[in-house]
């Protein structure tokens, strides 16, 4: 409990520290802690704050699966395991709005895992010694509702599943800020660091800067990165739009920082549920960035390097309250894990013209209908070597894949022509509200 009071003090003091700038500076020193703000100590075009919150959610309950929800997935994980797509295609649980692929495959310490779009659910078998679930939020769910309400949903589903005899365990949370700076990230040395990590490490790809990681592997680690290019590489546009309302000016860099906190220092602080986790973010973003990571200004004079000068970089960040609101979230939120239709597309137009030109056509109209012709004679031939009908395998296809993504349920029996209304009203309705 002396940790846990350590690090409210840590909260308080952090809290204190801004007031104070506040005191003696001017208005701009109160306003670091809104989503535009600056430090006293940076101009308003050095840093420009956008989001701050939780990235990466990962929490444990302890209980039991139902007996008949354990009897249901292992009958599921078989039919993942299956040669035949069919009944691959058929691995699937609706619990509530959620229709979950189960996957073929456990882990070392759980027996099934769930997926979609907002979790990642680890179950272990009843009466095994480890908790009854490992769940990860996703980021984009936590850009959509706050880690509380997710939380409370993710209970709803779990109770379903099993006797829960616990409330959620945090085995992991990682706290970022993303930010606006046209600091040169790469202007200092890792003597820069001022950690009591062991490890500092700087990245680049195709000699462009990307970033910094310090303790990874560790219990605790930081990375200071370009979320700019790393959302071009993880498809994380959804982001965009958070940061325009924020205040973002395309052409603006965009940098992330990032700390990421797992279950052992947690419960060296005494936080090991997820409601004093939430209660004390303010004092872990304190102990992180003003005693287990500093970024300083050398003094080669000064052996202590405890004593060199922090970056005023470093002092607006850390002085973000995290007790304040950390942007926009997301209206909209899709439960599957479908490609945007732009990619779809993409491949689409990508197979046309390349059949336009191995068959020495220019016009797209002139094309178009030899090229599904052909399309459907290449469908008709490998059904027929599969011994399928046409639309057997075309059938057998879209389950697959409607079980990877998430959106149609496999084990529902439905007329025909009730599924292609269905979906066409579903096509329409995202149409309408430009999904």
């Amino acid at each position: 409990m002396q940790d846990n009071q350590n690090t409210q003090n840590a909260s308080r003091s952090t809290n204190d520290t801004a007031r104070q700038r506040g005191a003696v500076g001017d208005r701009e020193a109160v306003a670091v802690l809104t989503n535009r703000a600056t430090n006293n100590s940076i101009n308003q075009d050095q840093v420009k704050f956008l989001r701050w919150g939780i990235d990466s959610l990962y929490l444990s309950y302890q209980g039991n699966l139902h007996p008949e929800i354990n009897q249901q997935l292992i009958q599921l994980k078989k039919l993942a395991q299956s040669e035949n797509p069919q009944e691959q295609a058929k691995a699937q649980i609706k619990i509530g709005e959620h229709l979950f692929e189960v996957k073929d495959k456990g882990t070392s310490m759980f027996s099934y895992v769930l997926e979609d779009n907002a979790f990642r659910i680890q179950l272990s078998r009843p009466s095994k010694a480890v908790p009854m679930a490992y769940v990860k939020i996703s980021s984009e769910y936590l850009t959509h509702l706050l880690p509380e309400e997710a939380e409370s949903r993710l209970s709803t589903i779990l109770s379903q599943l099993g006797a829960l005899e616990s409330t959620a365990n945090v085995s992991r949370i990682d706290m970022f800020v993303d930010f606006v700076s046209h600091q040169n990230m790469e202007a200092w040395n890792r003597e820069a660091w001022v950690t009591h990590a062991g490890s500092v490490n700087a990245y680049s790809i195709d000699n462009r800067f990307t970033g910094w990681a310090v303790g990874l592997g560790g219990v605790m680690a930081a990375r200071l990165y370009d979320k700019l290019l790393e959302i071009e590489k993880s498809n994380k546009g959804y982001l965009i739009p958070l940061w325009k309302a924020a205040g973002w000016n395309e052409g603006e860099p965009i940098w992330r920082l990032e700390f990421e906190f797992k279950r052992q220092m947690l419960i060296q602080k005494d936080l090991a549920k997820l409601t004093d986790v939430l209660a004390n973010l303010n004092g872990l973003w304190s102990y992180a960035t003003t005693e287990w990571l500093k970024l300083t200004i050398p003094n080669l004079e000064d052996k202590t390097r405890t004593r060199w000068p922090i970056h005023p970089l470093w002092v607006a960040l850390s002085s973000v309250d995290w007790e304040t609101s950390g942007g926009e979230l997301k209206q909209r939120f899709s439960l599957d894990r479908t490609p945007n239709d732009r990619e779809t597309l993409n491949r689409g137009f990508s197979a046309v013209t390349t059949w336009m030109a191995t068959h020495g056509y220019r016009d797209y109209e002139q094309a178009i209908h030899p090229f599904f012709l052909a399309l459907d004679g290449y469908i008709n031939n490998k059904a027929m070597d599969l011994g399928l009908g046409f639309e057997e395998l075309v059938s057998e296809k879209v389950a697959i894949k409607a079980r990877a993504f998430n959106t149609l349920d496999n084990n529902e029996p439905t007329d025909p022509t009730e599924s292609e209304t269905a979906a066409a009203r579903e096509a329409y309705r995202k149409a309408s509200d430009g999904e």
